[in-house]
Parts: structure tokens; C-alpha cells; sequence
């Protein structure tokens, strides 16, 4: 069970709050009554920073793929500016 703990509190048992973080999922510290710190296990960690697959397999999985985009390059010429 996640609990959210104070900041004092958790600088005292900073021993407690990893342990709690590793087997029982993230801890939330507040401070002066709000939520401000979450503290994560190393697996919960990789589990959200990990990239799921490479660049190919993100764009396959884009709801852009598939539509035929126009990527041909204007070749009329530029516009004249004064310098």
C-alpha cells in the first residue's frame, strides 16, 4: 500500500521509506501538506523510462501511420528582399 509520508517523517526513517518503495510500490512525500516528491523503486524506475521498441516500431505504432504525406519541395523561387 502506497503511503504518503511527511516530509520529517521521512527523513527520519528514510531506511523505511526505500524498503516500502522496493516492495510495495512508490512513496509520495508532501511537504507543508502537499504532494511533492515520489520516491520509486530502480524496477519501477526502468519500467517507465524504458523505451518500448525502437524508432520504427514507435512510428508504426503512431496514429499518423499510414497517411500519405506530400513531402515534395516547393521549386518556385524565393522571394526578393532588400538587404
Amino acid at each position: 500500500m502506497r503511503k504518503i509520508w511527511q516530509l520529517q517523517e521521512a527523513k527520519n526513517k528514510f531506511s523505511s521509506v526505500v524498503e516500502q518503495a522496493q516492495s510495495e510500490g512508490p512513496q509520495i512525500i508532501s511537504k507543508h501538506g502537499k504532494e511533492a516528491v515520489i520516491i520509486l523503486s530502480i524496477e519501477d524506475y526502468r519500467k517507465i523510462m524504458k523505451p518500448e521498441g525502437n524508432l520504427f516500431q514507435f512510428m508504426q505504432k503512431s496514429p499518423l501511420h499510414g497517411v500519405e504525406l506530400d513531402i515534395s519541395r516547393d521549386k518556385t523561387a524565393p522571394r526578393n528582399i532588400s538587404l
